[in-house]
C-alpha cells in the first residue's frame, strides 16, 4: 500500500493496483494509445508528497508518437495529481509497440 496521508483518525493509503488502474484508464483516453500491461507497467511511486509515474505504451499505426506521448504525460499528470493530491514530478513514457 502507498500511504498518502496520516490524519487524527488514521492513515490514508492506496493499493498499487488502484494506482495502476488510474494510470491505465487515463492514458487510454488518448486516441490511438493502449497501455502495455506488463509486470512493471504502469508503475506509480509516491514519496514525500510527490509522485513519479512510469508507463509503457502501444500506439496505433499512423499515430504521431511524440504528440500522443505528450498527451499521455499531461493527462496522466493531471489525473494522478488531482486524485491523490500530490505533485507529479514526472510521467515517464516508453512506446514499446505499434498495433493496427
Amino acid at each position: 500500500m502507498t500511504e498518502l496521508a496520516r490524519t487524527d483518525l488514521g492513515r490514508i493509503a492506496v493499493s498499487p493496483a488502484a494506482l495502476a488502474r488510474v494510470v491505465v484508464r487515463t492514458a487510454e483516453e488518448i486516441d490511438g494509445v493502449r497501455v502495455r500491461r506488463q509486470r512493471r507497467s504502469p508503475y506509480v511511486a509516491v514519496s514525500g508528497g510527490a509522485a513519479r509515474v512510469t508507463v509503457g505504451l502501444a500506439v496505433r499505426r499512423g499515430t504521431i508518437v511524440p504528440s500522443a506521448a505528450r498527451a499521455v504525460q499531461k493527462h496522466v499528470s493531471e489525473a494522478v495529481g488531482s486524485m491523490l493530491e500530490v505533485r507529479v514530478e514526472a510521467v515517464d513514457v516508453a512506446v514499446e509497440e505499434v498495433f493496427q
